[in-house]
């Protein structure tokens, strides 16, 4: 077969247009295939930590948001908290479909094609990969939490543990705080992280799955629900898990896995988008050195200290210690600043 392009990216979300335009930079031809139109919604926390940021200005992309300046952890009745500030610049809320819409501009400018279709069946040959229609030298999946690709590459492993779900809603109300707030209940967490002068995204991540996210910001967290008293809802509820999505590997022959199909832990940290870039910058390494083997040891670098931290912190969250977490914090600044200052240069 011979190749129509070089790389062909199944996914049109942040990650995979992340990948399309680092691509296309270093001079490969590239397709990126999305079957849904127009900027896709998801269930997110939509916070860029300052690593973040700073990556996707390097890519030419600065979409509009709302800054924030550091991490403040909260109990859930708000009497104690503790807080930190970035050292080195402000990261930016901005809704997950800003992201991507600017995403998809660069793409374009910098020659990326976009299609509208599915990538179902993927056919591999010694020098290149049919998926979609399209023959390509290498084919990268950023289809998701949920990879169907990954499934279809036989690569997904049982995830271990309590399952973790997600939701999140935006509120019409003047952000009260210029950071990132974590509101900790006994059972989940609620992070509000403002994304414009007059809205504020909600996410909560807990085990149990099928709540009411309006009345447990009411009940488990009665201080966030306080500041949202009279604030209407601007989006409908969005959910995403289970979480956790355990891989045996990230490259198979000519196919590549990043962002999220590449393996999750939690989004308890907030690194999403940063980790999904660092996998994507590694994706792209090896295949325009032509060596598609070196790629799993250059996730497993890129990703190392987002793994470590998740676990370490998700570990703790699901100990007796949770109940101290934020007291500890409080009493510690130190060892808070350090670990929110790791969290900002992800």
């Amino acid at each position: 077969m011979t190749p129509d392009v070089d790389l062909l990216v199944a996914g049109g979300g942040p990650v995979g247009l992340g990948t399309a335009i680092m691509a296309a930079e270093a001079g490969l031809r590239v397709v990126v295939v999305e079957p849904r139109p127009g900027p896709i919604d998801k269930a997110c926390g939509e916070g860029l930590m300052p690593g973040a940021l700073t990556e996707l200005q390097a890519l030419g992309v600065d979409p509009p948001g709302r800054a924030f300046h550091g991490i403040r952890y909260v109990t859930a009745d708000g009497a104690r908290s503790a807080q930190a500030r970035f050292r080195h610049g402000p990261g930016r809320g901005v809704r997950r479909t800003v992201l991507q819409a600017a995403l998809a501009e660069r793409a374009e400018a910098v020659g990326v094609r976009l299609v509208a279709d599915r990538v179902d069946e993927v056919i591999q040959g010694s020098d290149s990969v049919e998926a979609g229609g399209i023959i390509a030298r290498y084919l990268v999946a950023a289809d998701g939490l949920h990879s169907p690709l990954r499934r279809r590459l036989g690569l997904q492993r049982p995830a271990h543990g309590q399952p973790r779900y997600g939701l999140r809603r935006h509120y019409v109300v003047e952000p009260w705080t210029d950071l990132v707030e974590v509101h900790w209940a006994v059972d989940a967490e609620a992070y509000v992280t403002p994304v414009a002068d007059d809205l504020v995204g909600v996410a909560v991540l807990t085990a149990t799955r099928g709540i009411d996210l309006d009345a447990w910001l009411r009940t488990r967290f009665p201080s966030l629900g306080v500041r949202l008293v009279g604030a209407g809802p601007l989006t409908a509820v969005r959910g995403a898990g289970p979480l956790q999505q355990n891989v045996s590997a990230r490259v198979v022959g000519r196919v590549l896995l990043v962002g999220d199909a590449a393996g999750y832990v939690d989004a308890l940290t907030g690194e999403g988008v940063a980790v999904g870039l660092a996998s994507a910058r590694a994706a792209v390494a090896a295949v325009v050195a032509d060596r598609p083997e070196q790629y799993e040891s250059s996730w497993r670098h890129a990703t190392r200290r987002y793994r470590l931290l998740t676990r370490g912190v998700l570990a703790v969250s699901r100990s007796p210690l949770r109940r101290v977490l934020v007291p500890a914090a409080e009493a510690l600044p130190p060892v808070f600043g350090a670990m929110v200052d790791s969290l900002a240069r992800a």
